[in-house]
């Protein structure tokens, strides 16, 4: 069972930020950011920067160095280099092969329609039957496969179990609740589970604070570490920010970006969101000022599972 301590063996604090740059960071991303970032800097830790990049079709021009300008302006200083996904291609190869050579990847052939006819439901939505499990189908490596098969892991239906210090305890039985998941796409992308979990061990990550949009995904990478025979690092997953209408916060919902104007004003609602309680004249401090002050006094345990109200400066 995984509690918020890793498995690793590490006496420093690794996390990490970790935005996909499908357009500019909204209030929601913000509350991920500062997190994850004053979650690192209070424990002593380091806060790297990665960009998740991966699909690239998705991708926005010119986002990843405005989310990097951003962080800039926000006074959030990461650690070493920042990463993009899109030039670790070599890794998330290395990983299919090691799963391949333990005969744990199959290659899918099977159509969204034939896979949406499924009658088993899942946690999100229908579940993937096996239709090529036992086909023989042999996955190649990603340069060699053909465009119309994705890869598959093979899944059991063994308890992932963990507990989220926000969210509780978390079981996930992924053979039921998902089925065998996507490793590598059809299109030619390899899938955001598989490159996750490869940058995360590969940065020797040992603390995850994110949304909790992201929570069911844990169990499907915690699974993949154990594959893969990484560590696993501590989760922590942070209420998701939603808007008028319940909706989370992102492109697809019109989220307004983060303003690169009266920047203490929001970040101040990013910690009463997250519970914190800052003194209302940190509003007339600067951000250096404000950053001792978030730092000293971040306290996880204030937390709530959805957030404290809905922040001013998304009404």
């Amino acid at each position: 069972m995984n509690q918020y301590k890793p498995t690793a063996d590490s006496t420093t604090y690794r996390g990490r930020f970790a935005p996909s740059p499908t357009g500019s960071l909204h209030f929601g991303s913000l509350v991920a950011a500062v997190g994850s970032y004053l979650d690192a800097r209070a424990n002593q830790g380091e806060w790297l920067v990665r960009i998740e990049n991966i699909d690239t079709p998705r991708e926005a021009p010119g986002a990843s160095r405005d989310i990097l300008a951003l962080l800039e302006k926000l006074g959030m200083h990461w650690d070493g280099e920042v990463v993009y996904q899109h030039e670790r291609h070599a890794l998330y190869r290395e990983a299919l092969a090691m799963l391949e050579k333990q005969k744990l990847i199959y290659a899918c052939t099977c159509s969204r329609k034939e896979i949406a006819d499924s009658s088993i439901i899942g946690i999100e939505g229908p579940v993937y039957p096996g239709t090529c499990r036992n086909a023989q189908n042999h996955p190649h490596r990603p340069h060699q496969q053909s465009r119309q098969s994705a890869i598959r892991v093979r899944t059991n239906n063994q308890p992932i179990v963990f507990i989220d210090p926000v969210q509780g305890y978390v079981e996930q039985r992924i053979s039921k609740d998902i089925g065998d998941f996507v490793l590598y796409r059809a299109d030619g992308i390899f899938a955001y589970q598989l490159a996750v979990v490869v940058d995360d061990a590969e940065q020797a990550i040992t603390h995850v604070v994110r949304g909790a949009d992201l929570l069911n995904s844990t169990p499907r990478q915690i699974y993949l570490q154990q594959l893969l025979g990484y560590a696993t690092p501590a989760y922590l997953h942070l209420p998701v920010v939603t808007n008028a209408q319940g909706e989370k916060l992102s492109k697809q919902t019109f989220a307004a970006p983060v303003s690169q104007f009266n920047v203490l004003f929001q970040l101040v609602s990013a910690l009463r969101f997250l519970g914190q309680e800052p003194p209302a004249e940190l509003l007339d401090s600067n951000l250096e000022t404000f950053w001792q002050w978030a730092i000293m006094h971040w306290n996880p345990a204030n937390i709530t599972a959805t957030g404290i109200s809905q922040p001013d400066c998304i009404k």
